[in-house]
């Protein structure tokens, strides 16, 4: 053996090389397992947003189909008034002031519970005319009230918490009467 082939020198490792690198198969099979564990992310992640899409649309399809519910739950004691009123009305001896007393409280009920649901009237006589809650049928003139303000409602509108339902239909004053000039 020479000076040079010792076995010291041989065997001892240098810093650089402590650690080896990994072999580009190992480095390979890594790369492989990494991009297989995404790959199943990814494919979870598809099919919980599938579920999810399809939880929404059947939740979405149940609340429409039971929405009505709580109004109808509302509405049933006026049925139920509406049925007695008329058959109040093939009683031999009706009242016919009585029935129409019966009717009016039937409408103040119908009234009520349509607005515990949100439901507003649009009643703007005397009011200055707008063409986002009214719709203007004619203009007559009328002394009482200024130009432009509605003097007669024809058929009531409604709102539904804040969103324009149906337009009132109403007469709008085209201020007092103009007498007729006098030929030249």
């Amino acid at each position: 053996m020479s000076g040079t082939d010792s076995p010291e020198t041989i065997n001892t490792p240098t810093p650089a090389a402590a650690e080896p690198a990994p072999a580009p198969v190992d480095a390979l099979v890594a790369a492989k397992k990494e991009a297989a564990d995404h790959y199943d992310r990814y494919l979870r992640s598809v099919a919980d947003l599938e579920n999810f899409r399809r939880r929404t649309v059947r939740e979405k399809d149940e609340l429409r189909q039971y929405a009505a519910g709580r109004v109808l739950e509302d509405l049933l004691p006026v049925l139920d008034n509406l049925a007695l009123g008329l058959a109040a009305t093939k009683q031999p001896a009706a009242d016919l002031k009585a029935l129409a007393g019966g009717v009016d409280l039937v409408l103040a009920q119908l009234k009520a519970a349509l607005a515990n649901h949100g439901l507003k009237e649009i009643d703007p006589v005397g009011q200055p005319f707008d063409a986002n809650l009214h719709e203007a049928l004619s203009a007559q003139p009328c002394a009482d009230l200024a130009e432009g303000s509605v003097m007669t409602v024809v058929r009531t509108g409604y709102s539904l918490n804040g969103r324009l339902l149906r337009p009132a239909a109403v007469v709008v004053s085209s201020g007092s009467a103009k007498p007729a000039d006098a030929k030249p």
